[in-house]
């Protein structure tokens, strides 16, 4: 099997791993400290301004999600912009998310100081989110995998608590509560909805470790979803617990609504358990916060927007310095500010974040960018991202003078960071340049092949077709001088013979020497991958050279493709249908990640036949070789035709070799002792074969 070997963060978060980190991240202060002052504004409908808020994020998760398929890269937000709208915009994202996230860090530590202040008279709080923020770093520091495991066991035991509160709450809940539900009137709950739009902000937390994530074109969307509808069930049962409950003037402004609502419920026992609760979900915050905050120095120091030693990463796989800069700006925090405050403020520039990451989409759909390939698509757009937009907005008029000002302050901050630090040392520009394309002004072309690197760590998806497109390929060794144009032609003629829309040999053997030309042949390390796409074609197609004599590709672009100059031994010609861009792209991208391979010059001089040549492309879980011979348990399909064979659901015969001759079977095709046959298929397939064949395997290698 031939791999790509990449130097990003490792990969050490599964799905429920982040779904701990989202969750945990997102029942903190929302639900145990602000229920009592959200309810002193919106009175017994405290519960809808929780839910209009979910309501309202749900087109920025969406967006978010479709924009961490597509881009699993550290920073989350601050990348997200940065490429779409360009790096002043990153730089306004990057720094506020990463500030808020500070905030948040902090103002979850003297929450958690608190709860055990109700048990704990004298005790010196600041100092002791000062230690805890210590901790927290160096959990971060040692690892994800130990501190994405550390969450699952923080967040697991905050559900069974949260679940108890809950269920025996409804049980006790004083219906006269909710008399003059809507009493505080609508303004006042719109007002509350932009307080409490801090509560969901954990969400965030995920793209910013894309990076890290396994698989994250499924566990990312469902890490954030399954997050989000845990938040909304816990938030408007448990607000509606601590209304129905409580009398107004044991909830309203009261910083300990849950222990309070505990006490009444369960007495001093009830209080303590929901305190260590509460001291879960402010461990598990602060632990999140500083995981993914981190990562935001770690990212702009990537792209030159902060300085260099901030993307080193340490031995053990995690941004040090970026931890240890978190660390020290929440420290500070704690000594020198009161977060309560700040933390509210920080709710009105998230709602702007949202905004933009769904503006983010629109640019990057807009800009037609045929390596934008995001795993999961958010529907309804772009109705959904236009919600996303305008609502915040809405929300932060309600909140009132202070956090519109709180919000263009770290504007400023972002906007004079870049011009004066960050703007001379950046040559990049987003993908709306894209968009200024088809106006006909420039376009940064930079981000695209940033994005096909991208596609090339994220692998293929289930539904490509790449096995079988190998398999089916059309084989050309030569072993004499030739030149790329007599190269090109032989492809091309291979082409029509398989392709039906293939009119003339000379009109694509043109269009490939044009695009090679222009540049659009990748070139490096002696391989060439030539591509077309072509209308109404039904499935790919694929013509492999191998030359044992160097070939020269003629550039017009020297410098784009100098690795190339060299002469390449080795070009894959593929056509693809032309309404899936992205997919043609994830193929040319799995070829040039199995050639970087450091064992493929060898496997592929080494390759004795057509049949050796291939194989050194499939993945070793997904086929077999192996030899028809009497006395072995191969010898039972000997005599047999293909469509007679018992051969596991899924698996297939690629390429039959015979007396020196390659040839693809069909059905009727008759298998004969000494038939050397490949058979891809999934991998419990090709499992139980090697498992029953393996006395006549032939390994590759």
């Amino acid at each position: 099997m031939i791999d790509g070997n990449q130097k990003t963060l490792k990969k050490e978060l599964s799905l429920i791993k982040i779904y701990c980190l989202a969750t945990g991240a997102t029942l903190s202060s929302g639900f145990f400290l602000l229920p009592g002052i959200a309810a002193a504004q919106a009175g017994p409908a405290v519960s809808i301004s929780y839910l209009i808020a979910a309501l309202l994020l749900i087109p920025g998760v969406l967006s978010m999600a479709e924009l961490a398929t597509a881009m699993p890269r550290a920073g989350g937000m601050y990348y997200f912009l940065d490429r779409s709208l360009g790096p002043m915009f990153g730089t306004i994202g990057g720094i506020g998310t990463w500030l808020a996230l500070v905030l948040k860090t902090a103002f979850a530590l003297v929450g958690m100081g608190a709860y055990i202040s109700l048990f704990v008279e004298n005790l010196p709080i600041v100092e002791i989110a000062c230690g805890l923020a210590i901790i927290f770093g160096s959990l971060n520091y040692f690892g994800t995998k130990k501190s994405g495991g550390f969450q699952v066991v923080l967040v697991t035991g905050l559900l069974v608590f949260l679940g108890s509160f809950m269920i025996y709450g409804l049980s006790e809940i004083h219906l006269e509560h909710f008399n003059d539900f809507w009493g505080a009137g609508f303004d006042s709950i719109f007002a509350t909805t932009g307080l409490v739009y801090i509560s969901y902000a954990g969400l965030t937390n995920i793209a910013s470790v894309s990076e890290e994530v396994q698989n994250p074109e499924k566990n990312l969307p469902r890490g954030m979803l399954l997050a989000l509808i845990t938040a909304i069930v816990i938030y408007l049962v448990g607000t509606s617990v601590m209304v129905g409950v409580l009398a107004p003037d044991q909830l309203h402004h009261d910083l300990t609504p849950v222990a309070t609502t505990a006490r009444q419920l369960l007495g001093h026992w009830g209080a303590v358990a929901l305190t260590v609760a509460a001291i879960l979900a402010f461990f598990s915050v602060a632990n999140a916060a500083i995981l993914s905050s981190s990562r935001y120095p770690l990212a702009m120091s990537r792209d030159r927007l902060m300085p260099d030693f901030l993307k080193s990463v340490s031995k053990h796989g995690t941004p040090g310095y970026g931890i240890l800069l978190t660390v020290v700006l929440v420290i500070l925090c704690l000594l020198t500010f009161n977060p309560l405050k700040i933390a509210k403020l920080a709710s009105a520039f998230q709602l702007v974040l949202f905004a933009l990451t769904c503006i983010a989409v629109i640019i990057m759909r807009e800009s037609r960018i045929e390596s934008y390939d995001p795993g999961f698509k958010s529907p309804f757009y772009p109705w959904v991202q236009l919600l996303g937009i305008f609502a915040p907005v809405f929300l932060i008029v309600e909140m009132g003078l202070l956090p519109i000002l709180f919000t263009l302050g770290l504007f400023a901050i972002g906007i004079l960071w870049y011009y004066y630090y960050a703007r001379g040392k950046v040559v990049r520009d987003g993908a709306i340049y894209h968009i200024f394309a088809r106006l006909g002004e420039h376009r940064f072309e930079g981000l695209d092949n940033e994005l096909r690197s991208i596609l090339k760590e994220k692998g293929l998806r289930a539904e490509d077709p790449f096995e079988v497109t190998i398999a089916r390929a059309a084989v050309i060794d030569l072993n004499r001088e030739t030149s790329f144009a007599e190269i090109v032609k032989l492809a091309s003629i291979e082409f029509e013979k398989r392709i039906e829309q293939v009119r003339s040999v000379a009109v694509l053997q043109e269009q490939f020497m044009r695009g090679t030309r222009l540049g659009a042949t990748p070139v490096s390390n002696g391989v060439a991958l030539p591509h077309l796409r072509m209308p109404e074609l039904e499935r790919q197609e694929m013509v492999i050279v191998r030359t044992k004599k160097r070939v020269r590709i003629p550039l017009e672009n020297r410098e784009s493709n100098s690795t190339g100059n060299g002469g390449v031994f080795a070009l894959f010609f593929l056509i693809s249908p032309e309404e899936d861009p992205a997919q043609h792209l994830r193929l040319l991208a799995e070829i040039a990640s199995r050639v970087e391979h450091e064992n493929f010059n060898n496997l592929w001089f080494a390759a004795a036949d057509e049949q050796e040549l291939k194989e050194i492309f499939h993945h070793d879980d997904l086929f077999i070789s192996l030899v028809l011979k009497r006395g072995y348990n191969s010898g039972k399909m000997i005599d047999k035709e293909v469509r007679e064979l018992d051969l596991p659901q899924g698996s297939l015969i690629t390429i039959i070799y015979r007396k020196g001759q390659i040839f693809i079977p069909r059905g009727k095709t008759r298998l004969r002792e000494h038939d050397r046959m490949t058979i891809i298929g999934e991998p419990k397939g090709i499992q139980q074969l090697r498992e029953e064949f393996h006395q006549t395997l032939i390994v590759i290698g």
